[in-house]
C-alpha cells in the first residue's frame, strides 16, 4: 500500500509540475525569433537582445489564462485534500473529493489547449510559426490529471 501511495503522489507531483511550467514558460507559440505564451510575446532581434511586450487582451486569451490558473488551483488542492484524507478517512473510504478536484484540473487544462488551438490568430495565417513545448505539456498534463483523478476516485483508504 505504501509504494501504491507513493506512485500516486509521485504523478500528482508530475501533474503539477507540468501544469506550472505549462502555464508559466513563454513557449506556447514558436518562430522566426519569436516565442508566446499566455502572458507575453517575446522577439529576438539579430543582436540576441530579447524584446518582450505584454500579450493581447482578447477574451479568449484572459480565459486561457484563467483556466490554467484554476487548474493548478484545482491540483494544488486536490493534493492537499489527498494529504488531509488520508490521515482523517475511515478504513474503507474512497477519496472522492480528491479525485473530483483532480478530475476538475484535468478539464480545466484540457479546456485552456483547446481553447488556444482553435482561436490564436498567428498559428492560422502563418505557417512560420509551430507549438512550443509549453503547449504540448499541457496537453500532456491533461490525461495524467484525468488519470490521477480516477485513480483518487477507485483508491481505498486502508491501514
Amino acid at each position: 500500500m505504501l509504494l501504491l501511495l507513493l506512485g500516486i503522489i509521485v504523478l500528482h507531483v508530475a501533474v503539477l509540475v507540468l501544469l506550472f511550467v505549462s502555464t508559466i514558460v513563454s513557449q506556447w507559440i514558436v518562430g522566426n525569433g519569436h516565442s508566446t505564451d499566455l502572458w507575453q510575446n517575446c522577439s529576438t532581434t539579430s543582436g540576441n537582445i530579447q524584446h518582450c511586450s505584454l500579450s493581447s487582451v482578447n477574451e479568449w486569451l484572459q480565459s486561457v489564462q484563467a483556466t490554467m490558473i484554476l487548474s493548478v488551483i484545482f491540483s494544488v488542492l486536490s493534493l492537499f485534500l489527498f494529504f488531509c484524507q488520508l490521515f482523517t478517512l475511515t478504513k474503507g473510504g474512497r477519496f472522492y473529493i480528491t479525485g473530483i478536484f483532480q478530475i476538475l484540473a484535468g478539464l480545466c487544462v484540457m479546456s485552456a489547449a483547446a481553447i488556444y488551438t482553435v482561436r490564436h490568430p498567428e498559428w492560422h495565417s502563418n505557417s512560420d510559426y509551430s507549438y512550443g513545448f509549453a503547449y504540448i505539456l499541457a496537453w500532456v498534463a491533461f490525461p495524467l490529471a484525468l488519470l490521477s483523478g480516477v485513480i483518487y476516485v477507485i483508491l481505498r483508504k486502508r491501514e
